[in-house]
């Protein structure tokens, strides 16, 4: 199983040692494709990729490569909203975690798209059920 975990770079990176414990956790079902995402050392200017166009089309091709898209979606990011438009066109199963913040609301254009599972969560040991849940049903499925 090939995964593409989708967070926050450059739109900020409270979360950073959250996604790279979710990443973590992530393994145990697959490769994760991005694990960069989680890097602690990786700053909100980014990577130090050869090229903007070089890291676009990067991520385009792992999007298309993996299996599952699994987006942490608390931080507002207009790449990961980009990634999950990319993702839903190619019918990628698609889990989206939100973390409830107290002031602040999910973009609709996330929380009303009936194509991407949705949840929200309140721990880490919540995402991770919900991770467990998604990809059970995945199973199940398949």
């Amino acid at each position: 199983m090939k995964i593409y975990f989708a967070g926050s770079i450059r739109g900020g990176r409270d979360d950073k040692g959250l996604y790279n414990e979710l990443i973590q956790y992530l393994t145990s079902y697959g490769k994760v494709l991005t694990e960069h995402v989680g890097d602690k050392n990786l700053t909100e200017f980014g990577e130090d990729g050869p090229s903007d166009e070089w890291i676009y089309n990067r991520d385009m091709s792992w999007i298309k490569e993996a299996d599952v898209i699994i987006a942490e979606v608390s931080t507002p990011s207009l790449g990961v909203g980009y990634e999950l438009g990319k993702a839903e066109n190619m019918n990628k199963h698609i889990l989206c975690l939100y973390k409830n913040q107290l002031n602040k609301r999910l973009s609709a254009m996330i929380s009303g798209n009936k194509n991407l599972k949705l949840v929200n969560y309140k721990t880490l040991d919540e995402a991770k059920k919900h991770i467990d849940k998604f990809f059970k049903l995945l199973e199940k499925n398949c």
